[in-house]
């Protein structure tokens, strides 16, 4: 720890109510003693595996929990059926927990530390937002009942945020205003170490880019057809070569989604879905029309025809170091997670199919604060509510360490113990930092003042995902 973020935090919490301390030990002992039941819930959603947008029964489920602890819950929220907001108090402050609980598809893994894919199922828990969703409304019960049991006055409210991975949905939760009103958001996610450092991350836009052509006996008469797998290939050609005129930070990256039936049958429809990644949202744009201009350039060389949908558009995340050292203070008291020797013997097992993992026992550590403008590589469409709201974030190690995300590893840790116990850390540092936030306008009014400097007087929102409705289909196979 700096030793100016040691002064920050000694500043922060010198100056706390005497009943910081009493909040942050009802709402650990209060996740401690309901955590088998969070467990079983954040379970049954890894059971669900709902993919984005359709994530029916996950939020239903964490809906009901919420509305059964006394929340008033708004279903349906932003246009978008899987969204919700669930609240309880009155006034201000007014704390908000986002929650995901979307799964990836194609990631399929069972609860065993060797690959074994689970018959039936399409999708999988591999970015951990079982434990995402779930960890969040403990966090935000436990307030909830300590605000109660104490007296303290103000509004701690849940969000339900659907389809995170490509789906975007906080910027359409964001662009309806629904945390216009929020004083601070808290977050965190499913990781392979705890942490809790000030970081940016990568503004990203997608699309798919959907060409069409004409189908014709690939054999017999092929100077009759027009291929729309010609198209999506032409235009992977040249974005390809346009990776060595962007800037280096750029990550650019593709699937194809339909490329035809059979090869003597010239494909009239193909699809790629694309993402655009950099630091800068400004570039992300200028970016994204040179790769739109690359699939125009395609369609005219094949004779072929394109149209795209934007799918999703995120920001950069805007760091707070206030908040983040507040939370950091609050996640070295939790501490790390505690491994059991049957976690140990199932971490060890998942640790030889890693390359040059950590040691085990780092499950159990902090590490150490670190505030940095750098982008982390990776996208979040928390990154929106960052710009709106001062928002503050953390991981906690709910996979073996040395696991990566969107992998079978982070599956199938996920839906164990060890998964459970990672969700717990989360959700008690959360609701500490909920606490301190509820009873410390200073720290409030430091994040506040840091997040209006950081992000400029001169800044006007515009989603870069534009004016169109939630993509509720985005995750429905091309041409349906």
């Amino acid at each position: 720890m700096t030793t100016r973020l040691l002064a920050l935090t000694l500043l922060i919490f010198s100056t706390l109510p005497a009943q910081a301390q009493q909040g942050k030990d009802f709402v650990s002992t209060y996740l401690d003693r309901h955590a088998d039941a969070f467990g079983e819930t954040a379970q049954t959603i890894w059971g669900l595996a709902e993919v984005g947008y359709q994530e029916t029964e996950s939020a239903r489920l964490l809906a009901e929990h919420l509305s059964e602890a006394g929340f008033r819950v708004d279903m349906g929220v932003a246009d978008i059926p899987t969204a919700f907001v669930a609240e309880w108090g009155s006034g201000t402050p007014v704390i908000g927990i986002m929650g995901e609980y979307d799964a990836l598809p194609g990631i399929i893994q069972d609860r065993v530390p060797e690959r074994s894919i689970l018959p039936g199922f399409t999708a999988g828990h591999a970015c951990g937002h079982h434990l995402f969703g779930a960890g969040s409304a403990a966090a935000a019960i436990a307030v909830k009942e300590w605000m109660e049991a104490s007296g303290t006055p103000g509004t701690i409210r849940f969000y339900g945020t659907p389809a995170e991975e490509g789906g975007a949905g906080k910027v359409y939760m964001v662009r309806a205003g629904l945390m216009d009103d929020a004083d601070v958001m808290l977050h965190w996610h499913p990781g392979s170490e705890n942490s809790a450092g000030a970081e940016s991350t990568l503004s990203n836009k997608s699309a798919k880019f959907r060409f069409y052509g004409v189908s014709a006996h690939a054999a017999a008469s092929p100077e009759k057809a027009r291929s729309a797998l010609d198209g999506v290939e032409a235009m992977n050609n040249m974005v390809n070569m346009m990776r060595e005129h962007v800037p280096q930070e750029t990550r650019i990256h593709y699937v194809i989604t339909a490329g035809g039936h059979a090869p003597n049958v010239t494909p009239d429809f193909a699809e790629v879905f694309y993402y655009v990644r950099n630091p800068a949202p400004t570039l992300v744009r200028s970016i994204f029309e040179r790769v739109a201009a690359a699939a125009e350039g395609a369609a005219m060389g094949t004779g072929t025809r394109v149209e795209y949908e934007v799918i999703h558009g995120l920001y950069n995340m805007l760091p707070n170091e206030a908040l983040q050292a507040a939370m950091h203070a609050n996640l070295e008291q939790v501490g790390g997670v505690t491994y059991s020797a049957e976690d140990i013997a199932f971490g060890a097992a998942i640790q030889e199919t890693l390359q040059a993992p950590p040691a085990i026992e780092s499950a159990g550590q902090i590490q150490p604060f670190y505030v940095t403008d750098k982008a982390s590589p990776g996208s979040t469409d928390v990154a929106d509510v960052s710009w709106m709201v001062p928002t503050a974030g953390m991981s906690a190690a709910t996979w073996v360490p040395g696991t990566s995300a969107h992998s079978w590893q982070a599956v199938a840790a996920g839906g164990t113990a060890i998964g459970n116990k990672g969700m717990i850390v989360a959700a008690k540092t959360m609701a500490m930092t909920a606490v301190d936030l509820f009873l410390d306008p200073q720290l409030r009014a430091a994040a506040r003042e840091e997040f209006l400097r950081r992000r400029g007087d001169d800044f006007h929102y515009e989603p870069l995902l534009g004016d169109r409705d939630p993509p509720l289909d985005y995750r429905k196979p091309a041409g349906q």
